[in-house]
């Protein structure tokens, strides 16, 4: 289980960190999509969508990486063991917060000041 979590906290803060570099500026209308009048009207609020759900899964994950960590240290017992690896668990949660917080400052940076639009639908759907 703990293997299994650690390596699903470096998958998702891996993933937070690459999505902002699979934003494009094609529109539906470019590849041919028919986009319909569903829930998304347009790509621009799907992937405001799925970004932000992204970085709120990431963050509920850190949240509960780090609530374990902080159990784990008040039960360890003052057993040496024990801590070292508490201690280690908290270290990766705020590193995984930092991670989370960086990826989304990068991609909100290069849209407003390298790329000089307002927000991703403005790119995405000039």
């Amino acid at each position: 289980m703990k293997k299994r979590l650690q390596k699903l906290a470096v998958a998702t803060s891996s993933a937070v960190a690459a999505f902002p570099l699979l934003a494009t500026g094609v529109s539906a209308e470019a590849i041919g999509a028919e986009l319909g009048t569903g829930f998304f009207t347009d790509i621009g609020q799907l992937f405001n969508t799925v970004l932000r759900f992204v970085l709120i899964i990431s963050a509920l994950l850190v949240f509960v990486y780090l609530i374990w960590g902080g159990i784990e240290w008040v039960t360890s017992g003052g057993d040496k063991g024990k801590t070292e690896s508490a201690r280690n668990k908290i270290t990766a949660a705020v590193i995984g917060l930092v991670i989370v917080a960086a990826s989304y400052a990068i991609f909100t940076l290069i849209i407003k000041a390298v790329l000089g639009v307002d927000d991703i639908n403005t790119l995405i759907n000039p």
